[in-house]
């Protein structure tokens, strides 16, 4: 029972200019909007208000900035990674031809709770500005049937009703899962025009409401902390750093797409590092508009960014906002969805699930059974969850993903340094140990119920890979 057995590198490169199964119809500036589509969604529209309100206080700034320099560490070893080796699998792939298979499987399984959970929190988001939206216009869906269940939600009369389970969060995985099946073209058409709309949206607010900013809502920009790690201090600081990182693993997403791309090793890169730097300004500007609209206790809301629209006198941009976020986070469901079904279809297609699992459709060319698993298991969840939960876990998943892979990137730099490398991480001694290091730094910030989770499921994940995929994978009966 060899668990370190590893994938060539050179076959999985030859496999990617053979493996035809999946339709390459990707190109930079696909890739680019699917990092923004990803990225660009509950970071900006939801999270910025509950981390700053439970967490940071303004400087929820500096927990973006944070995120953000972790994750350009991670992305330039995703880069030089996505050109090397572009297969679907991301981190997975990456963890199998440097690692070995114990520890691809144990980041593939990661990434299934991180890629799905990520699915989950967006889409309670969507559901949160949808409600808000239809309110607006004289539609209200019942309380019962919009949030997580057993959320105690209070009614215009001052009453209180409990949620039963989140019905348009159900509806809108189902819409994205049929979109996904029908092909890859088409959805990474429609991202495109969604991608246009929120980052327009996001646009107005910052210049719309730059003129309401009273700079004494900044202070104390770090309000002293409570005593109660995470809450507020610096320890709010990085404890928001790690929830918000979440609001990042767009570009992660966008690696997972490298077999659908028409030229991965040119593309990924400019996909992966530009989609980054275009989101990670937005959301500094965003959060330091927010917070200094009004109070940051008054923005733990589901809304957040369209409750300081209002609060900056800007009442016709309040339901234009709310339109954005929703087909913004419209298109960060897709992209989750997308890489969620991606990692299982590599899984199954390397033996570690079971093989039905990896059909691809005759017609559509999309991995349509791991879409459909996907699709159901995420609106399941995403009924019952409250959002902040799903959110932290995301969060440790995404961070662990890049310790392995920042690690790998070294791992295969020292066994295989004559690879041809069309993308290189610079100074990689520097990039990649900060990408590893900045990661775990982030992980420790969680609090100890993620971690717990975390746990929870890797042990699950190791009864698994025991009982079946050890046995099962394709090294392992090679070598029989």
């Amino acid at each position: 029972m060899n668990l370190l057995r590893r994938k060539s590198v050179t076959q999985l490169q030859s496999d990617a200019l053979t493996d035809h199964r999946l339709k390459r119809a990707l190109g930079a500036t696909n890739l680019t909007a699917l990092g923004i589509g990803a990225i660009i969604g509950t970071g900006i529209f939801v999270l910025t208000g509950t981390v700053a309100a439970q967490n940071a206080g303004p400087a929820v700034v500096l927990s973006f900035v944070l995120a953000g320099v972790a994750s350009i560490f991670a992305a330039l070893c995703y880069s030089e990674f996505a050109s090397l080796v572009p297969m679907a699998g991301s981190a997975y792939t990456y963890g199998y031809a440097t690692l070995g298979e114990v520890f691809a499987w144990i980041i593939g399984w990661d990434l299934i709770l991180e890629y799905a959970l990520g699915a989950v929190t967006v889409s309670i988001g969507w559901s949160g500005y949808v409600v808000s939206f239809l309110h607006d216009i004289g539609i209200d869906i019942p309380a019962q049937l919009s949030a997580a269940r057993g959320t105690l939600i209070t009614l215009a009369d001052g009453t209180q009703v409990a949620a039963i389970f989140n019905l348009p969060a159900v509806i809108i995985i189902g819409i994205v899962t049929l979109l996904l099946v029908i092909g890859i073209k088409e959805s990474a058409n429609a991202n495109n025009v969604i991608v246009i709309i929120k980052v327009a949206v996001v646009l107005l607010f910052i210049v719309g409401a730059a003129h309401a900013v009273n700079p004494a809502n900044w202070h104390p920009f770090m309000p002293p902390s409570t005593g109660v790690r995470g809450q507020f201090g610096w320890s709010g600081v990085m404890q928001g750093a790690g929830i918000v990182f979440f609001a990042y693993i767009g570009f992660d997403a966008v690696s997972t797409a490298a077999q659908e791309a028409k030229n991965p090793q040119r593309d990924m890169p400019i996909g992966i590092i530009g989609s980054l730097l275009i989101c990670t300004v937005l959301y500094i500007l965003v959060s330091g508009v927010a917070t200094g609209i009004m109070s940051y206790h008054d923005l733990n809301v589901p809304d957040p960014i369209a409750v300081a629209a209002d609060h900056a006198g800007l009442g016709w941009m309040s339901s234009l906002i709310k339109l954005g976020a929703i087909a913004g986070l419209s298109s960060v469901i897709l992209v989750m969805l997308l890489g969620q079904s991606r990692i299982l279809w590599t899984m199954a297609d390397d033996g570690l699930m079971p093989k039905f699992v990896s059909k691809v459709h005759p017609k559509f060319r999309t991995p349509w059974i791991t879409t459909i698993l996907t699709g159901v298991v995420v609106a399941f969840f995403a009924a019952i969850l409250p959002i902040r939960d799903a959110a932290s876990l995301v969060s440790i998943g995404t961070l662990l993903a890049f310790v392995i892979v920042s690690i790998g990137v070294l791992v295969l730099r020292v066994r295989e340094p004559e690879l041809p490398r069309k993308f290189k991480a610079p100074i990689v001694w520097f990039v990649a140990p900060m990408g590893a290091l900045s990661a775990l730094y982030l992980m420790i910030s969680l609090p100890w119920r993620t971690w717990e989770r975390l746990i929870i499921w890797f042990v699950i994940g190791m009864v698994v890979y025991f009982f079946y995929g050890v046995r099962r994978s394709n090294l392992a009966k090679q070598r029989v």
